[in-house]
This record gives C-alpha cells, sequence and structure tokens, in this order.
C-alpha cells in the first residue's frame, strides 16, 4: 500500500515541481485567474494520471488506500468511470460527471507514451533504413520525417483542444457538425476534458437505419465539412477514421448531427499549394487532361502524373481521362485499382517522396474518407462532387481577390464566380428532377407490374 501511495506522491511532486518553476518565471499574483487555472491544472494532471486511475484494479474495496484515491477523485468529479469508454495507443477516454452537473469527457495520456514514441520512431528509422539498403526502389524516409514532425503535435492535448476550438468556430455555419466544448480548468498536456457527446460510427448502417438517419445526408454533410476544411480555409482534420467520427440525433431538435472527434493530428496546407490542388481536382472532375497534367507537376508528381491522379482518386486511368464525376465505380475498376496498387509499389514510393508533405496526410485523408464512402455505398456520388466543385470555384475566386487591389478586378472576379456557382445549382437541380422523374417512372412500373 505504501509503494502505491508513494509512486502517486512522487507524480504529484513532480508536476507541482513544474508548476512552481512555471511560479518562479513570473511575478506572483494570486488574482490572477491563469495562475489558479495552472494550479488545478496541475492538480488534475496528479489526480487524473493513468497510474492513478489504474491504482484501483489493484486495491481492495473498504481499505484505507481505496477511500484515500476515492477522496481524491472527488474532489473534481461527482462520478469518474474507471473503465475507459475507448482506448487507443496514446491515451484512453473516461467518462465523468462534474460538480455542476454537466458529464465530460476526460482523455487520459498514457503515462510512458512521451518517451516510448521516441524509441518508436528511433526503431522505425532503423528498419526503414534496413529496407532501403536491401531494396533501393522502397524509399519510405518521408514516414520517419511526419513521424518526427507530427507525434509532438499529437501528444500535446492542449493543441489538440484549441485545433477543436478554431474547427468549431471556422465551420460554425453548418448547424449538422458538433464538436466537443474543452475545459481548460481541467486540462493539461496529457489530461483533455471536453463534452462529453455520444453517438454511432459514421460506418454503422445499423445504427442510422435503427435511429432513422440518412445515409445520403451524412455522406453530403461530410463532403461538405471536408471540402471547407481543404479548399476553403485549407486547416484539415488529418484522422476520420469512424472511431473519430460519429452520428447521431440531436437530443433537443432530433437533426442528424455529425460529431467530430480527436483533434490532435491537424495539417495546415500553404495557399498556393491549396489553390493548385484545388485546380488539380476540378480538373480532375471535368476530365481536363492537359489541367491535370499541369497542376500534378506542380505538386511534383512529374512524369507519374497519371499515377497520382488515380491514386488521389482511387480511379483508373480510363475513368479519369473521362472524367470522375460522369463514370461510375464497378467492381472490375476496383480490382484493376487493388492489382495495379502492388504492381506499382515502387512507383508509388517514388512519387510518396517526390510530392510536398502537405500532400502526404491528405492522400491519408482521402483514403479514410472513401473508404467511409464505401461503407455508406455512397462513393462518387453527384452531390459530392457538386460541393467539392462550389468550394473550389469559391476557394479560387477567394484568392484571385487577395492577388488584386483594382475594384473593377475584384467586381468581374466576383460576378464570374456568382455565375459559375449559379450554373452549378442549375445542374444540381437538373439532377434532382432528373432522379425524380426516374423514381417516380420506377414507383410507376413497379405498380403496373402488381
Amino acid at each position: 500500500m505504501a509503494g502505491r501511495l508513494l509512486k502517486v506522491s512522487s507524480l504529484a511532486t513532480v508536476v507541482f515541481s513544474s508548476s512552481g518553476f512555471y511560479l518562479y518565471n513570473r511575478q506572483l499574483d494570486l488574482s490572477d485567474l491563469s495562475v489558479i487555472r495552472f494550479g488545478r491544472a496541475a492538480a488534475a494532471t496528479a489526480v487524473i494520471s493513468y497510474d492513478y486511475l489504474t491504482a484501483f484494479r489493484h486495491v481492495e474495496y473498504g481499505t484505507e488506500e481505496y477511500w484515500t484515491l476515492k477522496s481524491k477523485l472527488s474532489e473534481l468529479f461527482v462520478s469518474f468511470e474507471e473503465n475507459p469508454q475507448g482506448a487507443a495507443s496514446l491515451a484512453q477516454v473516461h467518462k465523468a460527471v462534474l460538480h455542476d452537473g454537466r458529464t465530460v469527457a476526460v482523455k487520459v495520456q498514457h503515462p510512458k507514451v512521451q518517451r516510448q514514441s521516441s524509441k518508436d520512431i528511433m526503431v522505425i528509422e532503423v528498419l526503414i533504413k534496413a529496407v532501403n539498403w536491401l531494396f533501393p526502389d522502397f524509399a519510405f524516409m518521408w514516414l520517419v520525417e511526419e513521424a518526427k514532425k507530427n507525434m509532438p503535435l499529437e501528444l500535446d492535448f492542449l493543441n489538440e483542444g484549441h485545433n477543436a476550438e478554431k474547427v468549431a468556430k471556422m465551420l460554425s455555419h453548418f448547424p449538422f457538425l458538433k464538436v466537443p466544448m474543452i475545459n481548460w480548468d481541467l486540462s493539461t498536456k496529457r489530461i483533455l476534458t471536453m463534452e462529453f457527446l455520444e453517438g454511432g460510427q459514421v460506418n454503422d448502417r445499423e445504427y442510422m437505419k435503427k435511429h432513422c438517419i440518412n445515409v445520403n445526408e451524412i455522406s453530403e454533410n461530410l463532403g461538405k465539412m471536408y471540402s471547407e476544411m481543404i479548399f476553403i480555409h485549407g486547416f484539415v482534420h488529418c484522422d476520420p477514421h469512424p472511431g473519430n467520427v460519429l452520428v447521431r440525433k440531436c437530443p433537443q431538435s432530433q437533426k442528424t448531427e455529425i460529431v467530430l472527434l480527436d483533434h490532435g493530428l491537424y495539417q495546415v496546407l500553404q495557399p498556393d499549394f491549396r489553390m493548385d490542388y484545388c485546380r488539380l481536382w476540378m480538373s480532375l472532375i471535368k476530365g481536363d487532361l492537359s489541367r491535370v497534367e499541369r497542376y500534378s507537376r506542380r505538386l511534383g508528381a512529374g512524369d507519374l502524373y497519371p499515377l497520382f491522379a488515380c491514386m488521389l482518386t482511387a480511379r483508373s486511368w480510363n475513368a479519369v481521362t473521362a472524367g470522375i464525376s460522369s463514370v461510375p465505380v464497378t467492381h472490375a475498376e476496383d480490382v484493376e485499382i487493388r492489382t495495379n496498387a502492388a504492381l506499382y509499389l515502387p512507383q508509388i514510393s517514388d512519387l510518396l517522396n517526390r510530392v510536398p508533405r502537405q500532400m502526404l496526410l491528405l492522400v491519408k485523408t482521402n483514403d479514410l474518407l472513401r473508404g467511409i464512402e464505401t461503407t455508406l455505398q455512397t462513393r462518387a456520388s453527384s452531390s459530392s462532387f457538386i460541393n467539392m466543385s462550389r468550394c473550389c470555384i469559391r476557394a479560387v475566386a477567394r484568392h484571385k481577390r487577395s492577388k488584386t487591389q483594382s475594384r473593377r478586378r475584384h467586381l468581374q472576379i466576383t460576378l464570374a464566380e456568382s455565375l459559375s456557382l449559379w450554373k452549378l445549382s442549375v445542374y444540381e437541380l437538373l439532377l434532382w428532377v432528373k432522379g425524380s422523374m426516374m423514381t417516380r417512372w420506377l414507383s410507376a412500373l413497379l405498380a403496373f407490374l402488381h
């Protein structure tokens, strides 16, 4: 018992020592709220450490040690669930209730992950260098470089909290998007306390069916969200796997919502890169091969631009040539892509080494989003291409306006933007009318057959 309490006390000492160093380096003003918040955050780190939580599993109920640990948690929470709601390699999430009645999710970083992560990266670097020495065609050093850059950001939960607030404000015009609010008073670099939100995973069709959630609406809204992030703002949530994207009916309005979690990994796109990427996608949608080549080359693909276009779209070169918005995805095409992916692995490795580092997380994000669309059976839908086109038009127009001081030129750009968006809306309306007529014809035919 004494050993375990000593372990907890030692951790608290380290935390409060670091807070003492912080206070030593600034004038102490006890009326300063930031000092109070820092003290509470430091206390939270000591109390909610992973070692502290798991200590319950080894303490006999009713003993002195049990009640000591229990009283510490009760200082911050009315209740705290020892069993995590979810666990991953970096952290695990516990459900708790604050004294003001709010239910929160407490994300707790594993105690040794900071030190272990640097060792893991070093091991990966050694292995990749060995593979590269044995097989020079397979050059994956970019993987190590990205891990070194991104791991410290993912391990800083304060950074994650700031990202969450930024994206919530950035996309506040989307009523369907829900991002958990952060409780800063109980958050540190290793602890993130936030609003507790429930829902089903975005790839759970049974959950959506049970709760009367429209699959097409979810897919369309997810596309709108990510198109805005990528093309308009250049601030992209890069880990949209199903565990981080939940769907639900709002308890108050009963409207469908998308809950976006885990904001540790974002990619910031530079303006010139974003414009080239934007114009590339517009060219891919239209099937304009000369512009596909031009913007692929500008993004570093060089002579491998056909492979680059196929990787971005997960479509065959025939589909890219025809325009990806006009050719449906087939099973035969999927088989062709999987087969070619294995055949062209050295070229893919070469390509990933060539393109700007900003592109790597975008490729990952594209793949995760396509996986969700495949599960929902909404892949390559016309609405997703229309939403992408709309965002691309707005992004290019905004970029052009930022480059000119002429009022006349500003007006020309705005009018051209409005005309393009109007044409897109007309096209969308025609598709809707066509779809509605087709539905009526099918209904009439089925009624006639019966």
